[in-house]
């Protein structure tokens, strides 16, 4: 079992790292881990929302339905944290890659 964890722990550090460097579809990967709870991460809709409109941002058609469909179990509040921690991301990691 700790072998599985270190592997998921890799795959969502690998997927970050990703993430950073502006490839959406571990943005989306990411919004998909944490909208099942699944990747060695804890289910949560507002990680999951910022992972998923940082992809659709970049143009990820996936990325618009799958944060869509989970607005729906989301309250305003919610979604608006989840935007302002997209917000945030954005803001750091173009701040670094400048």
């Amino acid at each position: 079992m700790g072998n599985s964890l270190k592997s998921a722990n890799f795959l969502i550090e690998s997927r970050l790292r990703d993430a950073a460097r502006g490839d959406s579809m571990a943005c989306y990967d990411l919004g998909v881990a944490y909208s099942t709870g699944t990747s060695g991460v804890v289910f949560d809709l507002i990680e999951a929302h910022k992972w998923f409109n940082l992809a659709a941002i970049a143009g990820d058609e996936a990325a618009q339905a799958a944060r869509a469909e989970i607005a729906g179990d989301m309250t305003a509040r919610e979604i608006a944290t989840a935007q302002r921690a997209a917000r945030d991301w954005m803001g750091a990691h173009r701040a670094r890659a400048a």
